[in-house]
């Protein structure tokens, strides 16, 4: 008898667990209904996985419209949040560009040739948000037009997703996509910069290992429907050690992480 009722009271615990998880999981579902829930879910998946610094050599793809293409090998390395560096060719030939804070620093024959402000979403959407608090990468996201408040769940690549900036159906208001299951960036859809009557559709892709997080080796930009550049990442480095001075404009010509 002590028994009968010892294992129904334990079918009773497990059936109260598997109601409070069912309740809890619904209620997580529930509570991602606009841009900021989207972002803080995010950033909860992978605050305590995401890594805070990664390197990989890249191969840099251009479209031409008559058809030929144009290759060019890039060196990227990244301290997260907010810190890229792109070196366009062999590093010694001194081209490449500083993104830190907002503004875009770019490097000719080991000089700087231009500063401007510039604020890379991919950076913001595909890195930073995992390790910055939300708050910040929300502001980010109005600085740069993109409305946070407008949101609705569509598919893409058969998957759904959560699509945050945009009204169903809007495929020319700034927006971005966000794998619903994986919660990890996709697709970002924008005027392109060079011509504002043209829309700029640019994808992650090809999502692998990387430590304890993942990163997506292939990058696709599309305009007006057509593919115009493409990145295929190797060479991944997870975490390396990096000297913040690689990043300073001032010191862009000094130092370097492959040489570290």
């Amino acid at each position: 008898m002590i028994r009968r009722k010892l294992v129904d009271a334990n079918c009773c615990l497990m059936l109260l667990c598997t109601v409070v998880l069912v309740g809890t999981t619904r209620a997580a579902a529930q509570a991602i209904n606009d841009g900021a829930s989207v972002i803080r879910a995010m950033h909860t998946r992978y605050e305590r996985s995401w890594y805070h610094s990664v390197t990989f050599e890249q191969k840099s793809t251009t479209y031409n419209p008559d058809g030929s293409t144009k290759v060019e090998t890039w060196h990227e390395a990244a301290l997260l949040p907010g810190k890229l560096r792109i070196d366009f060719g062999a590093p010694a030939e001194g081209n490449g560009a500083v993104l830190d804070g907002g503004t875009a620093y770019f490097f000719k024959n080991g000089q700087q040739s231009s500063t401007r402000p510039f604020r890379n979403l991919l950076l913001v959407l595909g890195f930073d948000v995992y390790g910055q608090p939300p708050e910040t990468t929300l502001a980010e996201l109005q600085q740069e037009g993109i409305d946070t408040t407008k949101f609705h769940e569509d598919t893409w690549e058969d998957k759904p997703a959560y699509v945050v900036g945009a009204a169903k159906g809007d495929l020319k208001s700034k927006q971005f996509w966000i794998d619903q299951e994986r919660l990890l960036f996709v697709r970002l859809v924008q005027p392109a910069k060079e011509d504002a009557s043209k829309l700029e559709d640019i994808r992650f892709a090809d999502y692998r290992p990387a430590g304890q997080a993942v990163i997506a080796a292939r990058v696709e930009v599309h305009r007006d429907g057509k593919l115009v550049f493409s990145e295929d990442y190797s060479d991944i480095r997870v975490d390396p050690k990096l000297d913040p001075s690689t990043f300073d404009p001032k010191q862009f010509n000094s130092t370097h992480w492959e040489k570290e």
